[in-house]
């Protein structure tokens, strides 16, 4: 597999343009929602000689359907694009999932190049070559592996973010650092999300897409210890599918952190994960994101959820777990009382 170039500066119009030279005008599309086209399409605006074909949908997960994905098929048919064409896509986890979903699967693949906005985009959902889209409330249960031709991320879109997708973003941060090493960790389990110094969470940013970058050249289309990536989700794509269904607005990175905890907790008790250490993470966690109330009633649901998880073998739900911070290991089980007992964790955590 050739790489995907990753591509981290402050000023990205010079790479960019590299890249958007090799395509004539017409055939360059500018995937992005109404949000990222205020705060961040005039940013990059200036480097096209003449403005691209707009793609504009509404932002959040709601738009991350297949009628989304039609409409698109339909805006690049009107506009005659051809397989020669590029897409580009400006925005966080949600463009970036949709917009490869839509090339890979246009005229049976077009060229796409994504400029992640969001924090959790930069480190996370722009890498890898993952695209996909929600089907019937399951988080990406239809979807590609199809690469990009490269990443282009800058810090600069990151201080266009709300507070709130600021932290959310923050959850993979803090997953790629506890997967990777304890220098890692130490590294990032002193820093305020609610409060970043930027000069420092760029070299923390960069540090986290370049592991990921890392993982998924050597496991791209995930067989093997791409698995590793999955630590956190198992709950959190569970809780999180089970809060939307029920139309309650909560993001990505916030499920996956409250998924963080209740696999730590599950480390513990699976894999000997010294207990000092999952409390010293879980509150750490537990200190910058919300709380959302699951009662009791609402485990069975929550469990059947996770059936569903792609990540599953033989109707098992699986996990990636930690023996230590830096020491993942993949396809792990547990019993229904002992997931329970995890989300009783969490909310002794966040009492």
């Amino acid at each position: 597999m050739v790489a995907t170039p990753l591509i981290y500066r402050n000023e990205i119009s010079e790479d960019l343009k590299k890249i958007i030279d090799n395509f004539s005008a017409n055939s360059i599309f500018v995937l992005t929602d109404k949000n990222v086209f205020k705060a961040c399409y005039p940013l990059i605006k200036n480097i096209f000689e003449e403005e691209p074909r707009l793609l504009i949908i509404e932002e959040g997960e709601s738009s991350k359907n297949l009628d989304t994905v039609q409409y698109l098929w339909s805006k690049l048919i009107d506009y005659q694009a051809e397989r020669r064409s590029l897409l580009v896509n400006l925005g966080g986890g949600v463009i970036t999932d949709i917009g490869g979903f839509v090339a890979a699967t246009f005229k049976r693949g077009i060229k796409f190049l994504n400029i992640p906005t969001s924090l959790l985009a930069q480190v996370d959902a722009a890498i890898g070559g993952k695209n996909g889209i929600n089907f019937r409330h399951f988080k990406n249960n239809i979807g590609t592996f199809y690469n990009p031709i490269a990443i282009i991320s800058s810090p600069v879109f990151l201080k266009t973010l709300p507070e709130r997708h600021f932290i959310s973003g923050f959850a993979e941060v803090v997953k790629h650092a506890l997967l990777d090493s304890t220098t890692a960790w130490n590294k990032i389990k002193f820093i305020d999300p609610a409060e970043p110094d930027f000069e420092y969470v760029e070299i923390v940013v960069r540090d986290s897409a370049k592991f990921k970058q890392k993982i998924v050249e050597k496991d791209p289309t995930e067989t093997g210890v791409r698995e590793i990536l999955n630590f956190g989700h198992t709950f959190g794509h569970a809780i999180e599918t089970f809060f939307r269904q029920k139309r309650i607005d909560i993001l990505h990175g916030e499920a996956v952190a409250m998924g963080i905890i209740c696999e730590l907790f599950l480390s513990n008790k699976i894999l000997n994960f010294n207990f000092q250490k999952l409390f010293e993470i879980s509150e750490y966690i537990a200190t910058f994101f919300p709380s959302y109330k699951i009662s009791y009633d609402d485990y069975d649901e929550i469990f059947d959820l996770m059936l569903q998880d792609k990540k599953n073998k033989n109707r098992r739900i699986t996990f990636t777990l930690l023996e230590d911070v830096g020491k993942p290991v993949t396809n792990q089980t547990a019993s229904k009382d002992e997931m329970i007992q995890a989300f009783n964790f969490y909310y002794q955590i966040k009492r």
